[in-house]
């Protein structure tokens, strides 16, 4: 990944933080709130706290980068061939978020010329957040204290391995997590883009998903990386826009040959 000297302005963090402060003002109000119990299972109040929180995600960066380019899950792309492309997933972890669980955050990337530069994952809820810089250490704020910094562990059999859901999968995906599965030492299922900043905290060791859009992953290229660990596609290639969605997060980038080879 390059170095973010140069790249990532004062400017721009401070952007990516105030967005972020942005969204969790509206999304937070409707956690767990008397409009979300009565749905019993309709996604649609979530759905608009997504569509909403994006929407005021785009005209603030709009608004403060008119050249800059714009992608979202709710809405799509603008300028899609700017040098900087701001990449935006307002409420990652749907499911969680529905049924009351903090596990859902709100996703900032920022690419340059389709490399991730600088990430950031919100907990609106537990107000913690993980700021991520490539080449720079990767910064964590919360109420109850703590450094991002993943854990040393070479090996599967003693990884913490962790997956949204097993639903992510085809038939195919299956048979190849399944490998990587049995060799793990325990599997953790549910979390969303929450597990990801639980591996750059050193609590979780793995995580391996498909199925992803650029919007759920690369906010977290440089939280992973920034904290010591890595992050590619099942092949152990750099991810791209043009991925197919298969990824691989570790902590210990020693790790990362055997999940590779197991998903082979």
């Amino acid at each position: 990944m390059a170095e973010a000297s140069g790249l990532i302005s004062p400017e721009l963090i401070a952007a990516a933080e105030a967005a972020a402060d942005l969204a969790g003002g509206i999304i937070r109000p409707l956690f767990r709130s008397a409009l979300l119990v009565e749905a019993k299972g309709d996604a649609s109040p979530v759905t608009e706290a997504d569509r909403a929180a994006e929407r005021a995600l785009r005209a603030y960066l709009s608004e403060r980068f008119p050249s800059h380019g714009i992608m979202g899950e709710e809405y799509g792309t603008e300028r899609g061939d700017a040098d900087y492309l701001w990449v935006l997933d307002p409420i990652d972890g749907t499911r969680a978020f529905l049924t009351g669980r903090p596990l859902f955050g709100t996703l900032i990337g920022l690419l340059h010329k389709g490399q991730p530069v600088l990430g950031l994952i919100d907990q609106p809820v537990t107000r913690e957040r993980w700021i991520g810089l490539a080449g720079q250490p990767t910064r964590f704020v919360s109420p109850m204290g703590g450094t991002a910094a993943c854990r040393p562990c070479a090996s599967l059999a003693t990884a913490e391995l962790s997956c949204t859901s097993p639903d992510i999968f085809d038939a195919a995906g299956t048979a190849r997590f399944e490998r990587v599965r049995q060799a793990a030492r325990r599997v953790t299922w549910g979390g969303d883009c929450y597990a990801y900043g639980l591996i750059a905290l050193g609590l979780v060791d793995a995580v391996v998903e498909g199925t992803l859009k650029p919007w759920d992953w690369a906010a977290l290229v440089p939280v992973i990386e920034g904290a010591g660990g890595r992050m590619t596609d099942w092949q152990g290639r750099t991810l791209t826009l043009e991925s197919k969605g298969e990824v691989i997060a570790v902590g210990d980038a020693a790790l990362l040959p055997e999940i590779v080879s197991l998903l082979g």
